[in-house]
């Protein structure tokens, strides 16, 4: 095993450690949520990866995505992160596909090849997509509700769609899944009420309608949660 390995091996053991350098684990969006998952599962030892991003690093995301620095303003987010990741392990078999995902390439592009797939999207069709593409594969996913508008740690948590509150994300993703009869879905939300008073309007490019206030922790709290479930779900497979 690798020496920058060693300390976690103490904690996952050797079979573990193998498990997570087996796994194949599907990333899609590489924002505030998205980028610290990723790097939070490369660290650990997931040995094969596949992020999905269109984006590019604005000065807007400096104040809460892990690629995001005045140095990379403009830098394609996949090219950054990635980047990133094979520097912490330089044995990372990595994909990158650099494109937003649009509704209908979201259904292709789940495939029973990943052990686990991090929706980290934060426009609804997209979303929607990839879920329904997840379950009808049947390859585990766990979805990534509204971090936005939102400020208390504590109130994050991991749960089945069925009992989120305070988010109105979930709350039309789960309308949306009962429509195509799925009732059932791991999703990281927080039960705080969100604050209307920090909701802006967009021009709805990328399929995105609005978004909410954000800091620096809350995205990456998202992202923390969503890594420590692949993780260890992992090491139990």
């Amino acid at each position: 095993m690798a020496r920058w390995k060693e300390r976690t091996e103490l904690l996952f053991k050797e079979e573990g450690m193998h498990r997570l350098q087996n796994a194949n684990v599907l990333v899609v969006g590489l924002g505030g949520v998205g980028s610290f998952a990723a790097e939070f599962l490369v660290r650990a030892g997931v040995g094969s990866m596949t992020i999905v991003d269109g984006d590019v690093v604005d000065i807007t995301n400096i104040n809460r995505q892990l690629p995001a620095l005045h140095s990379t303003l403009n830098l394609p987010k996949i090219k950054v992160v990635g980047d990133r990741l094979l520097d912490i392990n330089p044995e990372l078999k990595l994909i990158r596909i650099e494109e937003f995902l649009s509704p209908e390439r979201a259904f292709d592009i789940v495939t029973t090849e990943f052990d686990y797939v991090l929706d980290c999207i934060d426009s609804v069709t997209p979303k929607l997509n990839l879920i329904i593409g997840s379950k009808r594969k049947r390859v585990k996913i766990i979805s990534c509700m509204g971090a936005g508008g939102k400020i208390e740690a504590s109130k994050v948590k991991v749960a089945d769609i069925t009992t989120t509150t305070n988010c109105f994300l979930a709350k039309t993703i789960r309308k949306r899944l009962k429509e195509h009869k799925i009732d059932k879905l791991k999703v990281v939300f927080s039960s705080e009420i969100q604050d209307e008073a920090s909701l802006k309007m967009t021009d709805g490019s990328n399929y995105k309608r609005s978004f909410y206030g954000t800091n620096s922790y809350m995205p990456g709290l998202f992202g923390l949660y969503a890594a420590e479930t692949v993780i260890r779900y992992l090491l139990k497979k």
